[in-house]
């Protein structure tokens, strides 16, 4: 069972709104929209991804870690290290 389990509609709500987003992203594109309002929208639906992940990475840790931990110290230690490139791949991008 993964750590967002409790969580999956209100995930899947998030993104079917951040895909509304990009969708009225590309609408703007096709109806020649001012480029500064453009931007604006393309920042506000990375942030609204960044938020998503930073919830699932949260989840992640107090699921995921917490129970891997419980098992093992080695497991714990896996996952915190799988936690720690999932950060890395975020700060990245």
């Amino acid at each position: 069972m993964s750590g967002y389990t409790q969580s999956t509609d209100q995930y899947l709500t998030r993104l079917r709104r951040i895909e509304g987003q990009v969708r009225g992203l590309q609408r703007m594109i096709s109806e020649d929209t001012y480029c500064i309002n453009i931007l604006t929208q393309i920042s506000a639906a990375q942030s609204a991804l960044d938020s998503v992940a930073i919830a699932l990475l949260q989840d992640h840790l107090a699921h995921c870690v917490v129970q891997a931990a419980k098992e093992s110290e080695e497991a714990g230690r896996e996952k915190v290290e799988e936690a720690t490139q999932a950060i890395a791949r975020l700060i990245k991008s």
